[in-house]
């Protein structure tokens, strides 16, 4: 006796994928000065704008002064969009302006993207193809209008290249960690591992690289490499300069963080955290350190209070960080601020 055939499903994966359509916007403004003298040219003659990209695609502004059309007459002016590049069946939508210059903002639009559902995107089928208004405005009204300043016309125009591109489901990633580059050169530092140059900071000394410190400080360059430098060094000292300070630098050289307080002091208070970063502002002069003048600036203009607005308004002065002492100012103005400032 014959066996049954057993009939099943068989399981297959599933897929999906997207296709997303958008356009790529870009805009130019084309300003025509002595507008009167362009008048006379013909019709059919333009000025052009310069070209500009939007999408991978060149393009440009014509403006007719006396119509595109000889049957017009010169009665009205002509603008257009030109693709001024190679490209065929480029799709795109238009819009262009004319600014109203009385300030009032009346300006004359005529947009296609308004009206992209009607009809959809169009299509320029190779270089030359235009798009725009034989009879964007009659010559009389646009000379009587505020269109015109000072023998001067502007118009904006915008341009929205079609795009299409395909999203679906990634099979493989791999994953990217973020840089520890600065961890690794604070391990190089505490390690001492190459360390060339030796800085005596009152009772304490510190070991780093040049090679470092010139990249990091120009001062530092000119130190060991410049014409007057000297590159067989290798031990400096380092005056007026706190040695906790100094190691706050160098952490900052090689991480290029503010290094957190606890890591250069013991127990530290608010107080001291904000006395910390008024030398470590200091030092940053000193050494030409951009980035560390502005971290310190920023830092003490976040914790300025009644009982350290005054000496942090002394350093901005001191050292010409005109933001941070606009900002003390403004904090000492305030009447309810001065009631807890000791003067």
């Amino acid at each position: 006796m014959a066996k049954p055939e057993v009939c099943g499903t068989r399981q297959v994966g599933n897929s999906a994928s997207k296709s997303v359509i958008e356009t790529v916007n870009g805009s130019h403004r084309f300003t025509i000065t002595g507008y009167s003298l362009a008048k006379g040219m013909g019709s059919g003659k333009y000025i052009p704008s310069d070209v500009f990209t939007v999408g991978g695609f060149d393009w440009a502004i014509y403006f007719y002064p006396d119509g595109k059309n000889p049957e017009d007459n010169s009665v009205y002016v002509s603008v257009f969009i030109a693709l001024a590049s190679e490209g065929s069946d480029v799709r795109a939508l238009f819009e262009l302006t004319l600014i109203d210059q009385s300030g009032k903002g009346k300006h004359k639009v005529h947009s296609h993207f308004d009206r992209a559902l009607e009809g959809g995107p169009y299509t320029l089928k190779y270089r030359g193809s235009m798009w725009g208004y034989k009879r964007f405005l009659r010559r009389n009204a646009l000379e009587a209008s505020d269109y015109i300043k000072d023998d001067c016309l502007i118009m904006q125009c915008t341009v929205g290249v079609v795009r299409a591109r395909r999203e679906g489901p990634k099979l493989f990633s791999i994953s990217v960690p973020p840089s520890d580059m600065g961890h690794s050169l604070k391990d190089l530092l505490e390690s001492e591992i190459g360390c060339d140059i030796v800085f005596q900071v009152g009772d304490e000394t510190f070991k780093a690289h040049k090679l470092v410190l010139a990249a990091r400080s120009l001062v530092f360059k000119a130190q060991f490499f410049g014409l007057v430098g000297d590159r067989n060094i290798s031990k400096t000292v380092v005056e007026d300069i706190e040695p906790s300070i100094f190691k706050a630098m160098l952490l900052f050289i090689y991480t290029d963080t503010l290094p957190n307080v606890s890591d250069i002091m013991d127990n530290p208070s608010l107080c001291t955290s904000t006395i910390m970063i008024q030398h470590l502002l200091a030092a940053a002069d000193r050494y030409d350190l951009k980035r560390l003048r502005l971290l310190c600036q920023s830092k003490l203009s976040e914790e300025i209070n009644p009982s350290t607005v005054a000496t942090t308004l002394a350093l901005a002065d001191q050292h010409q960080c005109q933001e941070l002492k606009a900002i003390c100012l403004k904090f000492i103005a305030n009447p309810e601020n001065l009631r807890g400032m000791c003067l």
